[in-house]
């Protein structure tokens, strides 16, 4: 048997095993109660769908809380986070173009650059850590991270209500939502559940796998079966097509010199096994959120499934396969989520 189809097999009985352990994580009514995102909100609700597959559909927003949701909107534009206001958190997180910034690295306050390519916040709710080491276990610890980061938004909390105060219309929005007005905690918990809303709909893969055959095209479903075949979905499964799991980037003679040049987890928790692991990326939207990898270091789509396919899986394939899977990857986008279009 070639190494080819060795490398299929054996990726194959991990996608198995993969998807059976995902059933298990997400059907446990357990697990998400003990999440913040999930307890401490109760702003937003979600309607899970599932197939017997390794690639899940997206949960169905079911209802969301419209005044704190356009609160969070409006706090998530605005560069009065930042201290010289000048960023925003839309600065790094284009919400109408992917929900990144387009850039290898992204830009904060006096023009200081970032180390890592800026992740996107569309259906970030449904990674299992944030930020590409998994530093922070959900979007309310991800929060004061970037408004703090010296190279960020270099603010601080009572900077940050300071000006708001300033505001009557932040100031009535707060009050009408609650009477402690403006605080840490309201301005946490107005722009998570705004995060929290912005989840994908009508996307053409989950479409498919719900059983419109028509959803994708021919070339794209040729594309499906190579991305389970060839073992893609070993990495990228589940309901964000990754964003679930930790992995090491490839094998390291395989990789460009230029990936290596972080050590990933390693940097976080200094423990040998963890150098050069970073959290899987999710794969919805992949075709807007271009440059890719850690430090958006290759700029092209084709170029980024040709490395992968040899560094993480030992195979060389050939052009119409990376054409096949290219088209495959922007069946992943979908169409804007309900709150920005309000």
């Amino acid at each position: 048997m070639s190494t080819k189809y060795v490398v299929i097999v054996f990726s194959a009985l991990i996608a198995v095993f993969l998807l059976l352990a995902a059933q298990f994580y997400f059907s446990d009514p357990h697990r998400h109660s003990q999440s913040s995102v999930y307890t401490s909100l109760e702003l937003v609700s979600y309607e899970p769908q599932w197939v017997d597959a390794a690639i899940q559909p997206l949960p169905r927003i079911k209802q969301y809380d419209v005044g704190w949701v356009q609160l969070g909107k409006a706090l998530f534009k605005s560069p009065l986070l930042s201290a010289d206001n000048t960023t925003s958190c839309a600065s790094c997180h284009d919400l109408y173009n992917g929900g990144d910034d387009g850039f290898p690295v992204s830009v904060g306050i006096d023009q200081q650059l970032g180390s890592r390519n800026a992740p996107s916040v569309i259906n970030a709710v449904f990674n299992f850590r944030q930020f590409w080491d998994g530093r922070s276990a959900d979007l309310t610890s991800q929060l004061p991270l970037p408004i703090h980061n010296p190279l960020e938004m270099a603010s601080n909390w009572p900077q940050v209500i300071g000006k708001l105060n300033q505001q009557p219309h932040f100031v009535s929005s707060f009050k009408a939502l609650s009477n402690d007005g403006i605080t840490a905690e309201n301005i946490t918990k107005a722009i998570v559940a705004f995060q929290m809303s912005l989840v994908s709909e009508n996307t053409p893969i989950d479409a498919y796998l719900l059983g419109d055959k028509q959803a994708l095209s021919a070339q794209q479903q040729r594309g499906y079966r190579k991305f389970v075949e060839f073992g893609c979905v070993t990495c990228h499964q589940g309901r964000n097509i990754g964003g679930n799991i930790y992995q090491k980037m490839g094998r390291l003679e395989s990789m460009p010199g230029e990936l290596l040049n972080d050590f990933g987890r390693y940097q976080l928790t200094r423990n040998e096994q963890d150098r050069f692991v970073f959290k899987v990326p999710s794969l919805r939207n992949v075709a807007n959120t271009g440059p890719y990898f850690h430090n958006g270091s290759v700029a092209q789509l084709s170029d980024a499934i040709r490395l992968m396919a040899r560094g993480q899986l030992g195979l060389e394939i050939s052009d119409e396969d990376v054409a096949d899977l290219e088209a495959l990857l922007h069946a992943f986008s979908g169409e804007l989520p309900r709150s920005l279009k309000e």
